[in-house]
């Protein structure tokens, strides 16, 4: 799972104070950042999953929404000015807006944490989705190995037989031809020892299939007759 990370823009040292002191009673405590506005970089906002943005005395709250926009990160806008929240709401549809009132700390929290889950929720879908991809890819380069492995032994038992032959007349090859038809002789067996646990792998992934179907019909038919 990975770390979620909170990047918590103020000029308010008790905004930043309250909100960090009010995370560390939670049991999931992000890794949090705290800059102000003439710290933070508006042309790399660092990736950050959350930014939370706080009363800011010389730069403007809108600006530095705007500067989000590019990054991922999800925006948490907390202020006093009603006429400034209306308008940044109006401006920025998706901004998370929480007055800057009583109980402001337990509102970050709370709106903050099912906003991270909600990140981790769609990194874990991603992830679920490439790992399906690549297990599907597999699965086809299993199937394409199981189907040609019989025109594979039949070309390896090709080369072995006439690297056989061409063992048996040594007096028909120079000493650097037959050290490379020997060469040739045993990486053709090792090819072959391959397929061959391919087939045998195929064969048992049938039987575990077999058996796993049995118990699971074994299953239905003991729940059925104790209903």
């Amino acid at each position: 799972m990975t770390p979620s990370s909170v990047l918590i823009i103020s000029d308010e040292t008790e905004f930043a104070r309250a909100l960090t002191a009010r995370w560390q009673a939670e049991r999931q405590v992000p890794a949090l950042t705290l800059v102000s506005s003439d710290l933070w970089n508006s042309k790399n906002p660092g990736g950050y999953d959350l930014v939370i943005l706080g009363p800011v005395r010389r730069a403007q709250p809108g600006s530095i929404i705007r500067a989000l926009q590019s990054d991922a990160a999800v925006a948490v806008c907390v202020g006093g000015d009603t006429q400034a929240l209306a308008a940044l709401c109006s401006e920025h549809p998706r901004l998370l807006v929480i007055p800057y009132q009583d109980g402001w700390t337990h509102a970050v929290i709370m709106v903050a944490t099912e906003s991270l889950r909600r990140i981790e929720a769609s990194r874990r879908a991603e992830r679920a989705e490439r790992i399906a991809a690549d297990s599907a890819g597999y699965a086809t380069l299993g199937r394409y190995m199981l189907e040609m492995r019989h025109s594979v032994n039949n070309a390896l038992t090709s080369v072995l037989g006439n690297a056989d032959l061409l063992l048996l007349e040594p007096g028909q090859l120079s000493g650097l031809a037959r050290e490379q038809i020997k060469t040739i002789h045993s990486m053709s067996l090792r090819l072959n020892e391959i397929f061959q646990r391919f087939s045998s792998l195929a064969t048992e992934m049938r039987e575990v299939e077999k058996e796993s179907q049995a118990e699971t019909e074994n299953d239905s038919q003991a729940l059925t007759r104790r209903s």
